[in-house]
């Protein structure tokens, strides 16, 4: 019996010990699993796993900046608006928010908080009980710098468990304060701003060192949904929120009960400054930056032999544009445009063919097909393979869309053909003022609205310009005699016999068949005075010989009528050439950029501006005092008696035919601007001189411009006179008053009886 009984003992025993074995093989078979699903999971067997120098060198896709001449931000170019900001530059109070409310934590654990995943597992997996996430903030980076491909239900735990081997390589790899600022540096906040830098710009347009507690609890909020929690949009919920990441700051004893009262009772403000290429500040001159940096990534290269990628590299593009000019050349464009379109629609109001103007139907029709098939969606619908009738169909049916007003974007729905005709009622304009002295381009405007309007008419526009080219021919006469400003000059019809007889006509009977000084000739545009100048002191091929030397690249005809400004050339020539006559004669080619460095500072290239000796400098400040006539006395003197500008300023207006055109140059001592304004076609303009005329259409964007620049004490060029030769004595106390503030172009002024093909439109 005893016997049985030890042996039914012993077969329990080692039953049981069977079973321990077996337990301890399955667990070991388990852990060893794990193990093994681990190493080859850290090792890429089982997909992609981040290697070494990925985690030393994290793909980021950091945008380019470009910045101001003063340093401050113009805007990105990249794929995602993203730039980095070292941990020093970092408040603490967005630390303690972003720590407090994401990773209480962080500073305990190694990249996976156990504590915190046993919560989630017994209170919400179990419990059923919200009781917030288990990601640690390097777990969250590591999601932030290797994206989940394909998610699903099946595949989410496959790569939740593989953000865990990379959190704790970062964590092995990284030091706490660079953990968390490369997670602050790679997080959406919305509104297209990736990293802190671009949020605090975007809602407040500050730095991230500038951020005040109850701002960076705004920033760090927006991380749980940043478009509902967008403050701009959704200010209440925004507010929320934020007052959520104060308690939570409040808990974990960043904040004293007295701080956290008085921020969850400050009222949110924000400054929003979006940054997409199609907002914010000169977003026609980060396009040309953007254009001009894509060239040149193609032939310099980065250490490793790859070349340059502007979009993904983070380089930094330091400009010549100065921030304050560039918002105050906007803001003239914004007041005049307002006033300036209101009484275009007006005239357009109710007349045939509007907005066109002496043009058959069929052209306007052509017109409007040329606009149909250059546009997006039509380009867009062809390569899809659309036929013709499908896609004309389309342009033929309501769609809902955003249109562009001068009081702001109007929701409406409309056929997109209709907001093809919508839009060719809108005069443009282009802007560009240049530093005579460095060639540096300080202000740069392609147009009323880059969003809804793409060209650029500063550079890729190329428009009559009428009176203004002037100027250059008073200075080819100069150059080659011995004539100034005083000189006197008959004021009667000349004719050109060997150009079919062509007899320009004045656009005033003001002094007619007297003799008149130069000042007072080109202070009302004397078509007379240029053409006698034109057929006796000087000739077409000199004037395009010196105007060459001056930077003026497109094609001039050699004919006599370019004296009165047939020649069609652009804003930026314009600028550039115009600053010469200030820079004593000088011509200094303008430039944009002055150095592009790569994300650490490193200089890559520098550029300094070309200069060459174009006239000289006696007869640059004869022109210069001819132009201070235009403004003290002539077409242009509503600057003093409207606008109030009191610095030195030397101008000319312009008008092309029909009102087509209008123009005008403002020069100062340290400053060179050419403005345009005008329809998309010739055919789009004033019906009368009141409204078409340079001086009504664009000398008002100067005068704006030009008063705020005087009220701002941050800007001192305006000061100061025109450098006068040592040497130069002349007589400069000629009268250039008493003229009319009215600078035009009649239609029969130019080119009448001239048969040359290249003046026929005027």
């Amino acid at each position: 019996m005893q016997n049985k009984g030890q042996s039914t003992k012993k077969k329990t025993q080692d039953k049981n010990k069977v079973y321990v074995k077996r337990m301890w093989s399955i667990y070991g078979i388990i852990l060893g699993l794990i193990t093994l699903f681990f190493i080859l999971l850290s090792c890429g067997a089982l997909g992609f796993m981040p290697s070494f120098e990925q985690l030393e060198n994290p793909n980021s896709n950091l945008a380019s900046e470009v910045f101001a001449d003063d340093g401050q931000l113009l805007g990105y170019i990249g794929i995602q608006n993203r730039t980095n900001v070292d941990y020093k530059d970092l408040p603490p109070s967005l630390l303690n928010a972003l720590k407090a409310t994401e990773d209480a934590r962080f500073e305990k654990h190694s990249g996976i908080d156990t504590r915190s995943l046993f919560r989630v597992l017994f209170k919400t997996v179990i419990g059923r009980q919200h009781s917030g996430g288990g990601s640690t903030i390097t777990q969250q980076l590591a999601k932030n710098l290797f994206p989940r491909e394909k998610v699903s239900k099946f595949t989410t735990p496959y790569y939740k468990l593989k953000e865990w081997v990379v959190a704790v390589k970062l964590e092995r790899r990284y030091s706490k304060q660079e953990i968390i600022s490369m997670y602050l540096n790679t997080v959406d906040y919305g509104a297209n701003s990736f990293g802190i830098k671009t949020a605090a710009n975007t809602f407040f347009s500050k730095q991230p060192k500038d951020l005040k507690v109850e701002e960076c609890a705004v920033l760090v909020g927006l991380l749980k949904a940043p478009t509902t929690y967008n403050p701009y949009r959704h200010k209440e919920k925004s507010t929320t929120r934020r007052n959520v990441v104060l308690s939570q700051m409040n808990k974990y004893g960043y904040l004293s009960d007295s701080e956290y009262e008085q921020a969850i009772n400050t009222d949110l403000i924000t400054r929003y400054n979006p940054t997409t290429q199609d907002q914010g500040v000169a977003t026609y001159f980060r396009e040309k930056v953007r254009l001009f940096m894509r060239e040149w990534c193609k032939t310099h290269y980065k250490p490793n032999g790859e070349p340059y990628d502007v979009y993904r590299d983070g380089l930094r593009i330091y400009t010549t544009i100065n921030y304050d000019m560039q918002k105050n050349a906007e803001n003239a464009v914004q007041k005049h445009f307002t006033q300036l379109q209101s009484e275009f629609f007006k005239q357009c109001k109710g007349r045939k063919g509007a907005p066109f103007t002496g043009i058959s139907q069929e052209d306007i029709n052509k017109y409007y097909d040329q606009a149909l098939k250059s546009s997006d969606r039509y380009n867009n619908m062809v390569r899809d393979g659309f036929s013709e009738k499908e896609i004309k169909e389309s342009f033929n049916t309501p769609t809902e869309m955003d249109i562009f007003s001068w009081n702001g974007e109007i929701d409406t729905t409309m056929t997109p053909m209709d907001s093809i005709r919508y839009y060719k009622y809108f005069l443009n304009t282009g802007m560009v003022s240049v530093e005579p002295q460095t060639g540096h381009v300080k202000v740069y405007v392609g147009g009323i609205d880059y969003k809804h309007f793409k060209f650029d008419n500063a550079t890729l526009g190329r428009r009559q310009i009428g009176s203004t080219f002037k100027p250059f021919v008073y200075a080819s006469a100069m150059k080659d005699s011995e004539i100034t400003p005083c000189h006197l000059i008959e004021n009667s019809p000349i004719t050109f016999p060997e150009y079919d007889d062509w007899t320009p006509r004045n656009s005033s009977h003001a002094r007619e068949g007297e003799e008149v000084n130069l000042k007072w000739a080109l202070a009302n545009s004397v078509n007379y005075v240029s053409a006698r100048l034109m057929k006796d002191y000087t000739s077409p091929s000199s004037v395009i010989s010196m105007v060459r030397q001056m930077g003026i690249k497109n094609p001039i005809q050699a004919v006599p009528s370019i004296c009165l400004g047939t020649p069609d050339l652009t804003v930026w020539e314009m600028a550039g050439a115009m600053a010469t006559f200030v820079n004593q004669g000088v011509h200094k080619e303008p430039i944009f950029i002055t150095k592009i460095t790569d994300n650490k500072g490193m200089v890559l290239e520098s550029f300094t501006s070309k200069s060459n000796t174009a006239i000289d400098e006696r007869t640059a400040y004869l022109v210069v005092d001819l132009m201070k006539g235009v403004v003290d006395g002539g077409t242009g003197s509503r600057l003093r008696y409207k606008y109030g500008i009191k610095s030195s300023l030397a101008g000319k207006t312009g008008t092309t035919n029909n009102n087509s055109d209008g123009w005008f140059i403002g020069l100062n001592p340290k400053l060179a601007t050419a403005i345009w304004v005008g329809g998309e076609y010739r055919s789009i303009h004033f019906s009368s001189m009141t409204w078409g005329q340079g001086a009504a259409m664009a000398l008002p964007v100067f005068g704006y411009f030009m008063a705020d620049c005087e009220k701002n004490s941050n800007l001192t060029f305006y000061k100061g006179g025109f450098v006068r030769p040592t040497e130069l004595e002349f007589e400069d106390n000629c009268n250039a008053a008493g003229g009319e503030d009215d600078e035009s172009t009649p239609k029969d002024t130019i080119a009448v009886g001239i048969s040359n093909e290249y003046d026929k439109e005027w």
